[in-house]
């Protein structure tokens, strides 16, 4: 990765008198809030309650670029809370809920379950790590940058993707974080959809804060939870049975499903990556970015993953009874039962940690009707997320290896809001619906089988049980189809459209 340029083509500021008179204050009037904050109307007093909020770290920034003289270098501890953030967000029953899903749904033993999740999760965050580095480098947030490959119009197809899969891991979380609540008690369980409005309401206060504040949270949110799922470790070892299969299907099928889902799970964070590192200075390493943003991924997702696994193998059919019952909730408050009134309190924690994960109660309804159906549910969303975000995943990476020979200097950020300078987008839309064909193809699902899909399923085990080649087939028709029509479409599009590259459109292949 190389060194970003002199301030990315900035413009010169000027007026220093203005700028003195702003202070401390020029982030917020960066975000083009002039007239606002010079207004003597409602304007001017909305806009005096955003600089207010704005002093105690609460988010009024949008998809705005955040400049270089707007970041500080950052301190050790500002490096550290990259590996932190990670840590909290995927230390959560979510993840524990995604391990179980080998055993329990597609009849794989705790040690093949392991295995998959040691291999997958490794493959699955390398791109999360990659695009954090853009963040830093850019200034801007991640679907921001997909204009630099999509184009103004088209990003807005991602946008949406994006927007579907928020509803859907907010539901998933708000389901998961239910079945604990309900499991503190066993004989008077809150109803179902109680439980899931606590969740929701408590977890509509996220939004409102943003990098400062989630940076803060999650520096210390993950100790507690952790703890509680080596006290859950503690209990349940003996009783686990990592040997034990409960199927007998064809392995490998189930493997190639199980890690669909494992995949989905973690390059799900991609289309988030660079939001968490736009305030950090361009002269940071883009190697330590992406180590202990890597890190910081792996190890909560491998651990607690494999904890999910060996739980859904326990012999104890008390416990194995609570698991159908409740769901991984029913397993979550089995396994600390040992603890009696502590073990409860747990219970309580392990529920409110699902809180950071979520943003709105607009998925109440859906997170209702869905508490019935949790492990399809979930085993869906994460097959899509992984059919989509391989296709995206493919298409920045080549756009920024091939097109703008990896450097950062080749981006002229100052455009990403000139739909007029940005690349037409068509070569992106195309490669898109080509990805998402392949996806199709390779389906090997309950609810739908694609035709190479069908064939592996017949090589390899049932299509219940596994075979799905989705996110592999997008992903290799995408790379194979990108670079083409891009090459052509920049042939096509006027100069300025290509950035300082001034990119020639076959030079790549010769």
């Amino acid at each position: 990765m190389s060194s970003p340029p002199s301030l990315y083509n900035e413009k010169t500021l000027k007026g220093s008198e203005q700028d003195s008179e702003v202070g401390n204050e020029f982030t917020i009037r960066e975000l083009g809030a002039g007239a606002a904050s010079n207004s003597t109307g409602i304007l001017g007093r909305m806009w005096a309650v955003v600089k207010a909020i704005d002093k105690y770290g609460i988010e009024v920034r949008g998809i705005e670029r955040v400049l270089p003289q707007e970041k500080v270098p950052p301190t050790s501890r500002d490096w550290w809370d990259n590996l932190w953030l990670w840590l909290a967000a995927n230390c959560t029953i979510s993840s524990l809920a995604l391990g179980t899903l080998g055993p329990s749904t597609f009849g794989l033993s705790g040690k093949v379950s392991i295995l998959a999740v040691i291999f997958f999760n490794l493959l699955s965050t390398f791109p999360v790590a990659f695009f954090s580095v853009f963040g830093a480098k850019l200034g801007l947030r991640q679907m921001t940058i997909t204009r630099f490959s999509f184009g103004y119009w088209v990003a807005l197809f991602p946008v949406v993707l994006n927007i579907i899969a928020c509803l859907g891991w907010s539901t998933i979380n708000t389901i998961v974080g239910a079945q604990a609540l309900r499991a503190v008690s066993t004989t008077h369980q809150i109803p179902t959809a109680v439980a899931i409005i606590i969740i929701s309401i408590l977890s509509f206060l996220a939004p409102f804060f943003g990098y400062k504040v989630v940076h803060t949270y999650e520096r210390y949110a993950w100790i507690p939870i952790a703890i509680i799922f080596l006290i859950m470790l503690g209990f349940s070892a003996k009783y686990m049975d990592l040997g034990s299969v409960t199927s007998d299907e064809d392995v490998t099928g189930s493997v190639l499903s199980f890690g669909a889902a494992i995949f989905g799970f973690g390059v799900g964070w991609c289309s988030y990556a660079a939001d968490y590192t736009v305030h950090m200075s361009v002269d940071s390493s883009s190697t330590a970015i992406f180590l202990l943003n890597f890190l910081g991924l792996n190890i909560p997702l491998i651990l607690v993953e494999s904890l999910g696994a060996g739980l859904a193998t326990v012999t104890r059919e008390d416990w194995q009874t609570a698991f159908t019952d409740g769901g991984v909730g029913g397993l979550i408050g089995a396994s600390l039962s040992p603890a009696k009134g502590f073990g409860k309190f747990c219970l309580v924690l392990t529920a409110l940690s699902i809180v950071a994960n979520s943003g709105t109660v607009v998925y109440i309804v859906l997170s209702i009707v869905g508490a019935s159906h949790f492990e399809s549910w979930l085993d869906t969303l994460l097959v899509i997320l992984s059919y989509w975000l391989s296709i995206y995943c493919a298409i920045l990476a080549e756009e920024h290896f091939i097109f703008r020979k990896g450097k950062w200097s080749n981006y002229n950020v100052d455009d990403y809001m000139d739909h007029t300078r940005l690349p037409l987008g068509v070569a992106a839309a195309v490669s898109l619906g080509v990805g998402i064909m392949g996806a199709v193809l390779g389906m090997a699902q309950t609810w739908y089988i694609g035709v190479i899909g069908a064939k592996s399923a017949r090589k390899v085990g049932d299509p219940a049980f596994g075979g799905d080649l989705g996110f592999e087939l997008s992903l290799g028709f995408t790379a194979i189809t990108y670079p083409i029509l891009r090459a052509i479409e920049i042939h096509f599009e006027s100069p300025k459209r290509r950035g300082p590259a001034r990119i020639q459109p076959y030079r790549t292949f010769c």
